[in-house]
């Protein structure tokens, strides 16, 4: 055996791949994924009380470098360490919120499901061929 642990052993005391915890984060929303319903697929997971447009929370073209979101999901607010697909811990915090910004109650009105890849300016695919018309392709 060797005499000392090698460099890749997950080791106690270690903050990497299953120590990621973060706190004092706003949910936003916590939505259902891709699922049957009467046994119909249901994708609209996106749609507000304001926008009621049917539409899937995954961006046109999918994410950048993670694809489709098919499974249930959390949208906070600002951003989260580590690479997309990474396990990460939200905990309650310790402290009692008694700022104004941390009480007050979310109300979503409009999520941006455009493509995130280039100048992205429609919705859904629905609007972008009734916007551009028969193509050569089609």
């Amino acid at each position: 055996h060797p005499a000392r642990v090698g460099y890749g052993v997950p080791r106690a005391g270690q903050k990497g791949y299953h120590h990621r915890t973060e706190l004092n984060k706003k949910i936003y929303r916590i939505g259902d994924g891709i699922h049957t319903k009467d046994g119909k697929v249901v994708k609209n997971n996106a749609s507000t009380s304001y926008d009621v447009t049917e539409k899937s929370i995954t961006p046109m073209g999918g994410f950048p470098h993670y694809g489709e979101v098919k499974n249930d999901y959390v949208m906070i607010r600002g951003c989260c360490v580590g690479p997309r697909k990474r396990v990460l811990t939200l905990r309650k915090s310790l402290l009692v919120h008694t700022k104004r910004v941390s009480l007050e109650k979310i109300t979503l009105k409009f999520i941006d499901t455009s493509s995130k890849y280039g100048h992205g300016r429609f919705q859904t695919a629905e609007e972008k061929k009734n916007f551009m018309g028969p193509l050569k392709k089609d």
